[in-house]
């Protein structure tokens, strides 16, 4: 570790003074005439070469590049990957919410369509629970109404029966007060009426 620390400490003061030596040699071969004697023709032939000038601002480079990193480059730096940091928790977040989002969907979409068949389920057992009870009911209904059908015939055969015997009766007492009148005699016992009412009964067995 402090092999490292020392290195790295050492590293920018190496990179100033290698740019000095840099810059002070450029400035020294941008004024010598040996170079010039090479640059010139080669200027007039279109190819302008100032190598002195090209080696004074590597040199220049490499002092400033040292000097502004602290200030400028290492913060920029910083604040990049800062952001690279940020941006990328943004996107895990967004990310892991979109799969919580589908994740509540499918559950959603899931209870939904349990809802719908409990609901379904719900609704068939209450129509045949109601078909049921109309079936019960139309069965009490036509018991109901067939008994008061056989009712009403017992009725109607009892008041038949009261009113033959009501009928009977008269015709005995007509037929006995018409031969009363003929005969000028007393025709009501209990002989003659039962002659009467055998003839009557044997009227009626012959239609």
């Amino acid at each position: 570790m402090s092999n490292e620390k020392n290195s790295s400490s050492g590293s920018p003061v190496v990179s100033m003074v290698i740019g000095l030596v840099l810059m002070v040699g450029g400035v020294y071969l941008q004024n010598a005439e040996t170079f010039k004697a090479v640059e010139e023709p080669l200027a007039k032939s279109g190819v302008p070469l100032e190598l002195g000038m090209t080696i004074a601002t590597v040199g220049v480079f490499l002092i400033l590049f040292k000097v502004i990193q602290p200030f400028f480059i290492t913060p920029l730096a910083d604040a990049i990957n800062h952001r690279t940091t940020e941006l990328e928790s943004t996107f895990s977040e967004a990310e892991s919410l979109r799969n919580e989002m589908t994740v509540m969907r499918a559950e959603y979409e899931k209870k939904l369509a349990e809802t719908e068949a409990e609901a379904r389920t719900k609704i068939q057992a209450q129509i045949a629970e109601a078909q049921q009870l109309r079936q019960t009911l139309m069965s009490e209904a036509t018991e109901r109404a067939d008994q008061l059908v056989a009712r009403a015939q017992q009725e109607i055969q009892s008041e038949k029966a009261k009113v033959v015997v009501e009928l009977r009766t008269s015709v005995v007492d007509l037929a006995l007060s018409a031969a009363e009148k003929v005969l000028e005699e007393n025709m009501n016992t209990v002989r003659n009426r039962k002659l009467v009412e055998d003839f009557i009964s044997k009227v009626e067995v012959g239609r």
